[in-house]
């Protein structure tokens, strides 16, 4: 590690191999906590490259604990989160309005860095008992269209940096990684992050990893359609800045899609939007990033058939379904 840090200090980037070998080590514990420290401070004063972002994403994938779903086309909904908007759980919500719809995701999450609740939170707040065990896996994508994937399971290369992430309390190259690793590697994914850099690093590392993709940043900083102001969305074919008006609905203020300061206040939000009890703005942001990611499937729909598809599974309580089919597969 010596020496890679004092390359890394001399501003020279890693190789990709250089950074796949060095995720390795990290996974063998070949490093000390102040190495791993520093290490990772780099990437907090200067841009990942997209050689370094891939050899970290290939150990990842080359280690991880992986989940096979068979011929099912099927989606990951996430964010990089590390926005620190504090945002409530859209893309989980979006998540389970995608499932509600009867399309297949394989939702890859983990616990809140920057916010409050991540999705791993908020699920374990309503006694979701989280799994790497593929038939248990395979239960729940029967069952409900989705299956949860808490990162930490299929991950064990990265237990030795979890304090440290935690301590440092930030957003670090390790938030850019989660969503390229989804260990069941789903052929379809709609991601937010939260630089424009970072979504340019994504496309060009999607253009290899997925079928169909929608890469999304919003211009005031969220990771996902926010509703709050133009949105840079990335896909297969197209670059296009859009507001609300493209998905047919109004724009919102920040305060009102602000995700609670507890978890309990989150998981709140979370159940009254699934019961249809959200507000308008709430509801709105949901539907426009689920209909996104609907839109991955066909991106020859109209996104305000995509919006109506979700706006479905929302009113009509599928979405709801899909989170209580979940919670029934808990043994």
């Amino acid at each position: 590690m010596k020496s890679i840090l004092n390359q890394l200090f001399e501003h020279q980037k890693l190789t990709k191999e250089q950074a796949k070998e060095v995720l390795i080590n990290i996974s063998q514990n070949k490093y000390n906590t102040s190495q791993l420290a520093a290490f990772i401070s780099v990437y907090l004063m200067r841009n990942i490259s997209v050689d370094e972002l891939a050899g970290f994403r290939d150990a990842l994938l080359d280690l991880c604990i992986k989940v096979d779903f068979g011929e099912l086309p099927i989606i990951d909904l996430c964010g990089t989160g590390g926005d620190s908007k504090n945002t409530f759980n859209i893309s989980t919500l979006a998540s389970f309005v995608v499932a509600g719809a009867g399309y297949h995701v394989a939702k890859h999450g983990n616990y809140g860095v920057s916010s409050v609740s991540g999705s791993s939170n908020v699920l374990e707040y309503f006694g979701f008992q989280f799994t790497n065990d593929t038939d248990v896996l395979k239960k729940q994508m029967d069952t409900a269209n989705i299956a949860f994937l808490h990162a930490p399971l299929f991950h064990p290369a990265l237990k030795s940096v979890g304090p440290i992430r935690k301590e440092l309390g930030v957003k670090t190259f390790f938030n850019m990684l989660g969503p390229l690793v989804n260990p069941a590697q789903p052929q379809y994914q709609s991601v937010g992050v939260f630089s424009i850099k970072l979504a340019r690093l994504y496309q060009f590392l999607h253009e290899d990893s997925f079928k169909k993709y929608a890469i999304i940043h919003a211009v005031d900083g969220y990771d996902e359609v926010s509703l709050t102001g133009p949105v840079k969305l990335i896909t297969n074919h197209a670059e296009l800045l859009v507001d609300a008006t493209y998905f047919g609905l109004q724009e919102y203020k920040q305060e009102d899609i602000f995700g609670g300061g507890t978890i309990k206040e989150a998981a709140d939000i979370f159940i009254n939007i699934l019961e249809n009890k959200g507000t308008q703005a709430q509801n709105d942001v949901v539907v426009a990033n689920a209909a996104l990611a609907v839109q991955c499937f066909d991106q020859d729909k109209v996104i305000t058939d995509c919006v109506a598809e979700a706006r479905e599974s929302l009113n009509s309580g599928m979405a709801y379904s899909a989170f209580k089919n979940l919670m029934s597969t808990i043994k």
